[in-house]
């Protein structure tokens, strides 16, 4: 398996599904040469075993693909069936048949002083939702707000939130805001009313869905269309320290939304109402500040306003909540040890059920769709394969519907992932997997896989980015370690890494670097390297400081280099502030105890630093500040700086562009005869 396979492997999406019984999914696809992307839509009918995916054509392209209750298929498309028009964002509607027959599509709503960013369907089909960025003083979706051109530069005040998050710098005034519109014949109707308050004064300013990776998700209709539950944090000056998000209901009169969770100053999402309208059910946690603090499955009685934690007694983190399809239970998520799989919660007990959906290891399971008759569509993926589509019946074991990459994966060369454990730091037991092919013999060089977080996980779960297939399909064995901290081992080992960023973390990859090494004694660990990115990346620039003379060489992405001037210029602050029990000048001894920077006179050990400009959570300066250390040391060194790119590596031509970087870097140091070697 090559960087090439990786990003041309297909990418299959979540399904949708309509009567019950056709479903709808994407996938999509990257010519390895040309890097353009195509994505191609299929019907599958869930009804006949056996049956094989249709591909359709909705005459236009196409995404965020819902179906309304009135049977049309709804989507997204900036083409328009009148290539004169301009290209913009806008809704659309086709119908489509079982044996993948659809109509030409017509235009539900064109926005011209904007772009639709996201719509939801209401379930009496009476009205939709839409979303964009738009000013907070517009009274209408896209209204037009365009300044005096007065030179380039954007204005902030101190008091009015992020002034840039993620990737992207703040438009002064503009947020993501919904506006709900009546239907009429499959056309928008009227101006629209504001969910977060038509007056500005009395209703909320905040980016809804939330940024910067908010969705769908973040909204959800009264099953009746008479109201809209929405999750919103203030866009004001505690924004950047502040994880309060609450959970609003709004009347869709243009009256300021109701706060239906103020009592909790942390955070509150993924709002789900029951079917029958009695119940809202959603996940909070109980820190403010703590992005990574569990997430317990509430269940608010809307009549009463009486709310219950159902999951408050289960050392479990829930995600993807929503409701079977009669309304007898919740259904959610939650990484378990190395695994992913779904659970079944009693709304008048609590009592929550793991199920065994799939042969062997679960692995990851997502994108929940639940149907009638105890049927449950899901995606599954594995550190050995992409995402396929499967179908699960009365809690037994799922069946896959489809195979448009397991069979492609099975041409290459097989590796195989081997779980282990043992006792890290405190006598605590911590997991750890490695990943090589199958059939080969060693001495296999070592690579250390350190993820980020760093409250995560490097669990049993395919990635487009940091994916131990391709990396072991070059001939290395990559060894990773869930050290204290990660996630999916009870709350307690998720916080125990606070305060201690540098302390049980490394103690728990040294040990689990030995732990490998003698269950595999295929392995070379006499050549070895150390990579990771993000809190991954500030391990590696601690290890090249506190261990420095173990790896044959770094590879160190987006990491922290400098604590103090990473707090400074790092946009979400409550995470440095949580993490290290204060601001920097309120923790400094903390912040400096935990400092790559003060060990930097250790460094020795060779070091690929990459970074991208676009990343604002740690800017890419960390990168070159490191990248100085290395060079005035005389370590050898290269820089791969992405001036397109933030957080993370996503174009197509960029990541063919860091495999390659990194392999060559691998080569260098752990071939048959590394650098240090053939200088001698």
């Amino acid at each position: 398996m090559t960087a090439e396979d990786l990003i041309a492997i297909p990418r299959l999406s979540g399904a949708i599904v309509m009567d019950d019984r056709y479903a709808v999914y994407s996938v999509t696809e990257i010519d390895p040469q040309s890097f353009d992307r195509t994505r191609q839509h299929y019907i599958l009918d869930l009804a006949k075993r056996g049956a094989s995916p249709i591909a359709f054509d909705p005459g236009l392209s196409a995404n965020s693909m819902a179906f309304g209750p009135d049977g049309f298929l709804y989507f997204l498309s900036s083409d328009h069936t009148d290539s004169a028009q301009a290209s913009r964002s806008r809704l659309w509607r086709a119908t489509i048949e079982g044996d993948g027959t659809t109509s030409a599509p017509t235009l539900v709503a064109d926005m011209p002083d904007a772009d639709i960013a996201g719509f939801k369907l209401d379930p009496t089909g009476q009205k939709v939702a839409l979303w964009s960025q738009i000013a907070r003083d517009c009274p209408t979706f896209g209204c037009d707000t365009a300044k005096p051109s007065t030179g380039s530069a954007r204005l902030y005040d101190g008091d009015a939130g992020f002034f840039r998050h993620w990737d992207r710098w703040i438009e002064p005034g503009a947020f993501n805001r919904v506006f709900v519109f009546d239907m009429d014949n499959g056309r928008i109707a009227g101006d629209g009313t504001p969910i977060d308050g038509a007056d500005p004064t009395s209703g909320i300013t905040a980016n809804v869905p939330t940024m910067p990776f908010g969705g769908g998700e973040d909204l959800a209709w009264a099953p009746d269309g008479s109201g809209i539950y929405f999750v919103a944090r203030a866009a004001d000056g505690r924004e950047p320290t502040s994880t309060d998000h609450d959970i609003y209901f709004s009347d869709l009169t243009g009256a300021a939304p109701t706060d239906l969770t103020a009592a909790n100053t942390a955070v509150d999402t993924a709002p789900a109402p029951s079917p029958d309208g009695r119940y809202l059910a959603y996940l909070a946690m109980a820190r403010p500040g703590y992005e990574s603090d569990r997430q317990v499955v509430q269940l608010r009685d809307l009549a009463t306003g009486e709310t219950r934690a159902l999951t408050q007694d289960v050392d479990l983190s829930f995600g993807g909540l929503m409701w079977s399809a009669d309304g007898s239970h919740l259904l959610a998520t939650a990484a378990d040890v190395l695994d992913t799989p779904v659970f079944r919660i009693d709304p008048s007990t609590g009592e929550t059920t793991e199920l065994n959906l799939i042969a062997g290891n679960e692995a990851h399971i997502g994108n929940l769709v639940p149907l009638s008759g105890e049927r449950l569509l899901f995606t599954r993926d594995s550190i050995g394969a992409p995402s396929e589509l499967y179908l699960a019946a009365n809690d037994r074991q799922a069946r896959p519907l489809t195979d448009k990459v397991t069979s492609r994966m099975g041409e290459m060369a097989s590796t195989i992932t081997t779980r282990f454990s043992f006792e890290g730091a405190g006598g605590d037991i911590v997991w750890g997997q490695i990943t090589r092919l199958e059939k080969q013999t060693g001495p296999i060089p070592a690579i250390l896989y350190i993820h980020g977080g760093p409250q995560g996980s490097f669990r049993d779960g395919w990635s487009s980015r940091w994916n131990p297939r391709v990396v072991a399909s070059q001939g290395y064995a990559v060894i990773s370690v869930d050290f204290h901290g990660s996630t999916g081992y009870g709350q307690a080992f998720t916080d125990s890494i606070n305060r201690d960023w540098g302390g049980k973390p490394l103690e728990d990859l040294q040990k689990g670097l030995v732990a490998a090494l003698q269950l595999d004694s295929q392995i070379d660990g006499s050549r070895a390297c150390a990579m990771g990115a993000s809190y991954g990346g500030y391990m590696v620039n601690w290890i090249a400081g506190r261990w420095p003379d173990r790896f044959n060489c770094l590879v160190q992405h987006d990491g922290l280099f400098d604590m103090r001037s990473f707090y400074y210029s790092t946009e979400e602050l409550w995470f440095p502030r949580w993490d290290f029990g204060g601001s920097y000048s309120e923790a400094r001894d903390e912040y400096e105890r935990w400092n790559p920077v003060n060990h930097v006179d250790n460094w020795q050990t060779p070091m690929l630093v990459i970074a991208g400009e676009q990343d604002f959570r740690v800017p890419y300066t960390q990168g070159l500040q490191s990248f100085t250390a290395l060079q005035e040391r005389g370590v050898p060194s290269q820089l791969l700086v992405f001036p397109d790119e933030n957080h993370w590596v996503l174009g197509a031509e960029n990541s063919l562009q860091w495999h390659r970087t990194i392999f060559a870097w691998l080569d260098r140091w752990l071939g048959e005869q590394p650098e240090a070697e053939a200088s001698e």
